[in-house]
């Protein structure tokens, strides 16, 4: 990701196809196989990923995405 340069949403799921797309500028990556998740918070303007949230499928469900 430190190569990337996303100027949307589009462009990440370019690179990531099984990458999901939700509400204020979150993006929820699947890792190993759909054990684990990765949700960011994405900055396109000035290039920065924040990590919101790395846990499991089952911890995942209990966060609410689009506001932590």
């Amino acid at each position: 990701m430190r190569k990337a340069n996303w100027k949307s949403p589009n462009e990440v799921k370019k690179n990531f196809g099984s990458a999901s797309i939700i509400a204020n500028n979150r993006i929820v990556f699947n890792i190993k196989g759909n054990q684990y998740r990765l949700v960011t918070a994405v900055d396109y303007k000035r290039q920065i990923i924040y990590i919101r949230f790395v846990g499991t499928h089952r911890q995942y469900d209990g966060v609410n995405s689009e506001e932590i």
